[in-house]
Formats: structure tokens, sequence, C-alpha cells
């Protein structure tokens, strides 16, 4: 007999006519004969009430203490979604987290699962019950109660529906699927049939707020279909697999993420193990560190900048400030009138101009660009917070996505070719069992036998980049990396690209045509460098990652020229004489964590 996990947000248990609509669903899925298991969130607006009733006792509760409180919200709902069901003529059966055997860390108000024992749902599922299970919470070693954060009832379903081997982990919520955009900020936003989990994964970390990065990260190591429906309507929803809804169309969504801060840690010595103390000072604090551009020096210094959500800026600026000294940089630049724009494709890394395309579109709005970052399949942007809404309705348009692609997939035609087909690959058989959250890391590579080219004092104006990469694409020159970052306090910043070393020649020529046009203060190019990247599953959630890649480096003696950072991957580019070396001390300095 197949198994099902629902999962019902807070807006879909708000009240009692909601709470007996979640239980007729699954009533009705049982019926048609499905095996049950229910996870529930808090009731509406439950959580805010009990936050504001902590913060009316102090102003800074106990960690411990606002877990056993908050889990309490879960526990209402569960037991009147029981009761409704057994109102409706149906058997159910309520748990804690505690009871459904989660086991996480003792990290308080953030906790990682562990592992979860299934004796007892498989048990209650065989006696015909269906499991109402407390999203949210689970218990450390000690028998606390613990929470796991922003977006945690996804995370407890889908973990569910992972170590139960569910067919399916359906997230019912107040939207009735994933659309290429927030549908509230953008009308003509398109809901999409299918979207893959690496897109589903940046989309989730860049803001969107259907799903959370951590649930789709134990989709993607197990293997789960998850299914994004409507509480309130029969729609289809939006199927998240591995794969993508499209195999031509470059990009399948854009999001903006509004309330961003821009750190620039300024004139940083160029020499190994200066990006390691920044990050080491960061992560100690459990700030997830976005949009990481370190560009290549000058005059033996080099210029990090990175983002961080707004309100975590004043925490990560007494974070940077206390290694300062040992840094040995020249200042610290903040600025949290910044908003991040980004674009995600599963096809961008085969199509040459979909950088160009976005910078253009973003011209011809009249925003400017701060920052620049790229990975496989995501480009994303630092722009005026004020220009935000006006830069993704620019890209959105750019890139039609209101339109379905003409190759669309729906989800029955990619199971009709699964099921033709051997198995979508998961990596369930090859992980702990004690670890069920831990990082996974995928591979450590490196891509050799390439160049950069970087532009100093690239004004900081609306077009310069469209323009940059356009005169690029023009001749025939294809770019792996680019990152911008602040060149110094008059504001002005910094482009560098890499290349196939072949093109090097090519590059720069283009280049110095570039920087008489815009009047540019130099260029550099150089060789010899290779990138080492790390890829994996949990990179940003997982702090300490890019702190054991430049500690690993800074050991090494290997120093870092560019970074840049994505859900996915972290890259470096390093001496391309060093990079077989670093690349097999990276192997084992992650040795737990790759498959």
């Amino acid at each position: 007999m197949s198994l099902i996990v629902q999962k019902f947000g807070g807006t879909s248990v708000a009240d009692v006519g909601k709470i007996q609509a979640a239980a007729r669903k699954a009533i009705r899925a049982q019926r048609q004969g499905h095996r049950v298991v229910m996870v529930v969130s808090a009731m509406g607006k439950n959580t805010d009430a009990l936050l504001g009733l902590a913060g009316e006792i102090c102003e800074q509760p106990p960690a411990r203490e606002m877990d056993m409180l908050l889990s309490t919200g879960e526990q209402v709902s569960v037991a009147l979604v029981a009761m409704a069901i057994h109102s409706l003529g149906a058997k159910a059966v309520s748990l804690t987290g505690g009871q459904i055997g989660m086991k996480t860390d003792n990290s308080f108000s953030k906790a990682r699962i562990q592992s979860i024992s299934t004796d007892r749902i498989e048990g209650l599922l065989d006696a015909g019950n269906i499991v109402v299970a407390a999203g949210f919470q689970g218990i450390d070693d000690d028998l606390n109660i613990t929470t796991l954060g922003r977006g945690g009832s996804d995370t407890t379903a889908v973990a569910l529906a992972a170590v139960l081997g569910a067919d399916a982990c359906e997230i019912y919520t107040d939207v009735d699927g994933v659309y290429t955009t927030d549908p509230r900020l953008l009308p003509e936003a398109r809901r999409v049939d299918v979207i893959s989990y690496d897109e589903m994964l940046e989309l989730a970390s860049l803001g969107a707020g259907v799903m959370h990065s951590r649930s789709i990260e134990f989709a993607k190591k197990f293997g789960v279909p998850i299914h994004v429906r409507s509480s309130f309507s029969d729609t289809e929803g939006t199927m998240i697999v591995a794969e993508a809804e499209s195999q031509t169309q470059p990009v399948s969504g854009a999001a903006m993420t509004p309330d961003e801060a821009r750190v620039t840690v300024l004139g940083v010595p160029d020499v190994p193990g200066k990006s390691q103390l920044i990050f080491s000072a960061i992560a100690e604090c459990k700030i997830a560190v976005d949009m990481v551009v370190q560009n290549i020096g000058k005059k033996g210094r080099a210029n990090v900048s990175f983002t961080v959500p707004r309100e975590e800026l004043a925490v990560t600026l007494a974070a940077v400030e206390s290694v300062m000294d040992a840094v040995g940089a020249e200042s610290v630049a903040h600025d949290d009138q910044v908003s991040k724009v980004s674009v995600v494709g599963a096809n961008m890394a085969t199509q040459t101009s979909v950088a160009s395309r976005m910078f253009r579109a973003l011209s011809d709005a009249d925003v400017n660009i701060y920052m620049i970052t790229t990975s496989e399949i995501k480009i994303s942007t630092l722009v005026p917070k004020s220009q935000a809404s006006i830069a993704l309705r620019a890209v959105h348009e750019e890139f039609g996505l209101h339109q379905r692609p003409e190759d669309a997939q729906s989800w029955s035609e990619i199971k009709e070719d699964r099921d033709n087909a051997a198995d979508v690959d998961a990596l369930v058989s090859r992980l702990r069992d004690d670890a069920l959250e831990a990082l996974t890391l995928t591979g450590i590579s490196i891509t050799e036998k390439q160049a950069r080219v970087t532009l100093h004092g690239v004004p900081d104006k609306p077009g310069i980049a469209a323009d940059m990469f356009e005169t690029i694409g023009d001749a025939g020159i294809f770019i792996d990396m680019i990152v911008q970052g602040c060149d110094g306090e008059d504001g002005s910043t910094s482009v560098s690209f890499t290349v196939d070393e072949t093109a090097l020649q090519a590059s720069l020529d283009v280049a110095n045509d570039i920087l008489a046009k815009h009047q540019m203060r130099d260029v550099q190019g150089g060789t010899d460098i290779a990138k080492v990247t790390v890829s994996g599953i949990g990179l940003r959630s997982h702090t300490h990652v890019a702190t054991v890649l430049f500690q690993q480096l800074a050991e090494d003696g290997i120093n870092v020229e560019m970074i840049n950072t994505s859900e996915l991957q972290v890259n470096a580019v390093i001496d391309a004489k060093r990079a077989l070396d670093a690349a097999e001390d990276l192997k084992r300095a992650f040795a737990d964590s790759l498959l």
C-alpha cells in the first residue's frame, strides 16, 4: 500500500473550518488506498502570539524555554486535527516531535535532524490510523524539546517522507503551486507544472517563501517527489523533482530578496588565510553569508564583499570588527539599502547570452548593479532597494517567464519516462543513519587551464555591465565565472571574469576596448589559474563550509584570487600549480561529508 505525507501550514489550519477541511483531505486519501501521515503547523498567527507573550515576560528569553513555548502551537493543532478526523468517522493519533522519534542536535531554535525512529508511526499506520505529526519540533539527547527554525514544518514533512519511503510529500498551503516569481509582486507570474530540486533550492534560498531550502535539501538527498498544492482548491499544483520543466528555456524563475545588507572589507592583505579569519568569525555567529565576492587584488590588497540578511547586519559587523586587527584590513563599509534580484535556470550553463540579457534588461529599466555573482544555474545582482521591484519585473519580462515553454513537460510525462527507465538516483543508500541533515558533499573538482580578466574602476552607473558582457559575447568569448564587487570607497566597482586560457588575449583586447569606452582605471589579466569547486547539498545552511575551504587553503599556503558561492557550489580561483594539492587536501578535510 502506498504512503503519502501531507503537510498543512498555519493558514491551512487557521480555524475550525480549515481544520475540518484538512481532515477531509487526509481521509479522502486514505479511502483511496493510501496510508497517510499528516504534518501540521501551528494555527494561523499562534506562533506570533506566543512570541508576543515571551516578549512581555523578558527581552531575551532563554533559547531552551523559547523552544518549549513555541512547540505548544503545533501540539494544539495536531490534537484538534486528530479530533476532527475522529468526528468524521476515521481513526487518527496525534504525536509530538518527540513521540514520532525525531532526534535532533541541541541547537535551540535552529536544530538539525539527526535521526527519526519510524517504528511507532509504522505500527499506528498498520492499525489503520492516520498519523498526525507535529511539525517544526523534535527532541535532543537530553529529551529537551527543540525547534527546527523557519520552515521547520516543511522540513519535518519531507524528512518523514524520506525515512518512511513515501511515494510523495504533498505540501498544502495558501498558494496553488510554485510560480516563476512571487505573484503578489508580479500578477503575471506563471505557475509552473514541474521544477527541479536544484532550481527550487536556489529560489528557496532567494526568498521564495512557498518552500524552505532545508526541506528541498532532504528531498534531493532522498529523491522524494514534493507536490505543492492549494489547501483551498483542487488545482494540480507543482511537482518538485529531479527534472526541470523545460530542456531549452534558460531561465525558469526569478526572485527578489528585499532586505539585504552588503558588507565590504576593504584593503585585505592579499595573502593566504585572511578570508578564513573573516568568515570563521561570521560562521561562529551562525550567520548564512550569501553573494561572497573576493576580487583580484591590486597593490597587494583585495576587497572582500558579501551579503547577509539586513536583520543580521549588526551582529555581522561586530564579528568582522573583532578580527580586523588580525586580518590587517584597512576598513569596513556597509549598505543596508540594497536588495538582491536573481534569475535561476537548469539550462543556463549551456547558453551564453543569459548574463548579458539580464544586465541589458536592468540597464533598460535604469537599474544600477552593485554586485554580481554567477553559478551554473543562477545569476544574482545586488541593486538599490528602491529599484528592486522594477528590476524584478524587468528580468521576468526579458526571459518571457509569463509564458509556458513550448517544450514544457508535465509531471505525468516525466513520471512515465521515469517508469520506463532506471530509478532516479537518490543519495539515501549512501547517507549515515545518525545524521540525516548532515552536510552532504557530492564532489570536489578542478577546472584547469583557466585565465581571468579584471577591470578596475568600473563606473557605478546603469548600463555598464550590459555593455561589457554584450561586447564580450559579440566577440564569441565564453565566460565561466563573473564577480563584481566594491573597488574602493569612491563607489567604483571591479569586475572579473574567467575564460579558457586560449581566450585570454581576445578577452584582454575586448576589455581594453571597454576600458577606453567607459574610462575605467585599468585592466589586469592572468593565466596559470584553476577553479576548485566544492559541490553538495546544504552548503549555505552549513555555515562552516567556506570556513573549512579557506582554512585548508591557508594551511597549504595557497592564496585565493576569486570567490563565488551558490546554494550548490563554492568556487575558489587559485594558482593552477597548487590545484591538485588543494583538491586532495579538501577531500581529506571534508572526508566525513563527502560521498
